[in-house]
C-alpha cells in the first residue's frame, strides 16, 4: 500500500484503534531516542571522554550532557522548521517521511566514533521530533472527534510516557550489558517498526490546503503565544533539570548499585505515564486550573526529591511525583498553546515540542553547571525547583492578560472544529 492509497474514506472503529497505537509506537520511539541517554549518560561520558573521565568522573558526566542538550536544540530548530513548511503536504505522507529520519540519524548516533561527531547526530536526529508529535497530535485529535482535542495528545504523547516505563529501562539495561551503541540501534528498530504500523494504519488525512508559511509563522506575532512557549521553555527545565542527571543521583547520593538505575526509570516512567494520561483529561475541563494545579504539584515533588533523595524510598516516590506532575504538564500546555495560536495549528501543534526541548537544554545545562561547580547531584533538584517557580509566574501572568482583555471586551481565541471548544 503507498502512503496515501487508502484515500479519504471513513475509518472504522478498530481501524481507528489501530491508527492510534500506531501513532504512539512513533511517541514511544521518540521516548526512547530522548531518553535512553539520561540512564546512559556515564557509560557514554566513559566511551566518547576517556581522557576526562580518567581525570574527573563528574566532569566527563556534566561535559556528556552536552549530548542530551544537543538533541533537544534540533528539536527546538526542527519542530517550526519543518512544521510551517510542510502544513500543506498529507499528514500520513509527513508522518512516513519524518519517521525515515529518524530511523536513520538514530542510526548515525550509534555508529559514529567521536564524541563531536554522535552530538552533532544527536542534533540532526532530533529535527524530526517536534514535527512528529504536532503532525500526530492533530491526526489523533482528528480520529477522536470533537471535545477530546487534549486527549488525543496525550494519547500520542503516551508512547513517549510508556517508553519510560518499558521502553528506555530495558534499552538501559541493554546499553550496560552489551554497549550504549547497541541500545541505540535498538531505537532505531523501533523507528522501522513505527514506519510500518503507520504505513498500514493510518488512514489518509489531507494537509491544510490554505496554509502557508506565512500563515504559520504568524502565531509569532502574537504575545500570548510567546507566553505559552516561555511556560514550557522555563517551567518544563525543571523536569529535565533532575532526569538528565537521574543516574549519578541514584547511584553517588542514594547510594544505589548501577544495576538499580533502570529500576528508577521505571519508576519515573510510571509517574510520566499517569501523569500525562491525567493532565490530557483535567485539560479538556479547564487548562487554567490545570495548569496551576501541576505546577503546585511539581513543586512540590521537587522539594520532596531535594530532602529525601538520600533514601532510596525518598528518591523512587520523589521521581515518580516529579515525572507525573511535570508529564501532566505537557498535555496541558499544548492546549493552551494550541489555544492561543488561532489559525496557525500545524506550527503550534509542533512549537510545543520545540518549548519542552529548550526546558530539556536548559535544565540539562544548568543542572551540568551546578554538578561542575562542585555542588552536588542534589544540586540540580534545588535549579528545577527554581524553574518551575519561574514557569509557574509566567502561567499566572498568561491568564491574568486573558481577564485584562475580557475586561476590555476583547473575546478570547478559541478552537472549535476536529478540536473542540477550548476550556477556560
Amino acid at each position: 500500500m503507498t502512503p496515501d492509497a487508502d484515500g479519504p474514506t471513513t475509518p472504522s472503529p478498530a481501524r481507528i484503534r489501530f491508527a492510534l497505537l500506531a501513532l504512539a509506537m512513533g511517541g514511544f520511539g521518540i521516548g526512547a531516542t530522548e531518553f535512553v541517554a539520561m540512564g546512559l549518560l556515564p557509560d557514554m561520558a566513559a566511551d566518547l571522554l576517556p581522557g576526562l573521565s580518567a581525570e574527573s568522573t563528574d566532569a566527563a558526566n556534566a561535559a556528556a550532557g552536552w549530548i542530551i542538550s544537543a538533541y533537544a536544540l534540533g528539536v527546538v530548530v526542527g519542530a517550526p522548521t519543518i512544521a510551517a513548511a510542510a502544513a500543506r503536504w498529507p499528514r500520513k505522507r509527513l508522518l512516513l517521511a519524518l519517521l525515515a529520519a529518524f530511523s536513520l540519524g538514530t542510526i548515525a548516533s550509534a555508529l559514529l566514533p567521536t564524541f563531536e561527531l554522535v552530538v552533532a547526530a544527536r542534533f540532526v536526529a532530533a529535527l524530526p521530533h517536534g514535527a512528529y508529535f504536532g503532525i500526530a497530535s492533530l491526526v489523533a485529535a482528528s480520529l477522536m472527534g470533537p471535545g477530546k482535542r487534549a486527549r488525543g495528545v496525550a494519547l500520542v504523547l503516551s508512547g513517549l510516557t510508556i517508553a519510560n516505563v518499558v521502553g528506555v529501562p530495558l534499552i538501559t539495561w541493554l546499553g550496560q550489558q552489551a554497549g550504549w551503541r547497541v541500545a541505540y540501534l535498538a531505537v532505531a528498530g523501533i523507528f522501522v517498526a513505527t514506519f510500518l504500523a503507520v504505513a498500514v494504519a493510518v488512514p489518509w488525512q489531507p494537509g491544510d490546503a490554505a496554509a502557508t508559511m506565512k500563515r504559520e509563522l504568524r502565531i509569532f506575532t502574537r504575545a500570548q503565544a510567546w507566553f505559552a512557549l516561555a511556560i514550557g521553555a522555563i517551567g518544563f527545565g525543571g523536569l529535565f533539570s533532575v532526569y538528565s542527571y537521574v543516574a549519578p543521583l541514584a547511584t553517588d547520593v542514594t547510594g544505589l548499585p548501577t544495576g538499580a538505575v533502570p529500576f528508577v526509570l521505571v519508576v519515573f516512567g510510571l509517574g510520566m505515564t499517569i501523569g500525562n494520561l491525567v493532565g490530557g483529561r483535567l485539560a479538556d475541563w479547564s487548562v487554567r486550573r490545570s495548569m496551576y494545579l501541576f505546577f503546585a504539584a511539581l513543586a512540590g515533588a521537587l522539594v520532596l526529591l531535594g530532602f529525601t533523595a538520600q533514601h532510596p524510598l525518598g528518591l523512587g516516590v520523589g521521581v515518580f511525583l516529579v515525572g507525573a506532575s511535570a508529564a501532566a504538564l505537557s498535555p496541558t500546555i499544548q492546549a493552551r498553546l494550541m489555544d492561543v495560536a488561532r489559525d496557525s495549528q500545524s506550527i503550534a501543534a509542533a512549537l510545543n515540542h520545540s518549548a519542552l526541548n529548550i526546558g530539556n537544554s536548559l535544565g540539562a545545562i544548568l543542572g551540568g553547571m551546578v554538578i561542575a561547580a562542585g555542588l552536588g547531584y542534589v544540586a540540580p533538584v534545588w535549579v528545577g525547583l527554581l524553574l518551575t517557580i519561574a514557569g509557574s509566574m509566567l502561567a499566572i501572568g498568561t491568564f491574568a492578560l486573558d481577564r485584562a482583555r475580557q475586561r476590555r471586551g476583547i473575546p478570547l481565541p478559541s478552537v472549535t472544529g476536529a478540536f473542540g471548544a477550548i476550556g477556560d
